[in-house]
């Protein structure tokens, strides 16, 4: 089976958190990324690693991660 066939109604599929990240990281930058979603990982000596950490083990706020790149991709 495909990969795309798996789950056709998931557009997070296949995309690791650290791409998600990295992606907004590029697009708005710590400081906007700080301003849309405000976590500390984000607002205080920000990088991808602490970011991570926190992300993978706090559910609300990797969904607003979440929805905050799809929100941007699809602009």
């Amino acid at each position: 089976m495909k990969e795309n066939q798996e789950q056709p109604n998931n557009p997070l599929h296949g995309v690791k958190l650290v791409n998600m990240v990295e992606y907004l990281v590029d697009t708005y930058g710590w400081g906007a990324l700080g301003d849309r979603i405000d976590i500390r990982c984000f607002t205080i000596e920000p990088s991808v690693k602490s970011s991570l950490k926190f992300l993978r083990k706090t559910p609300w706020a990797r969904k607003k991660v979440e929805d905050l790149y799809l929100y941007t991709i699809s602009q």
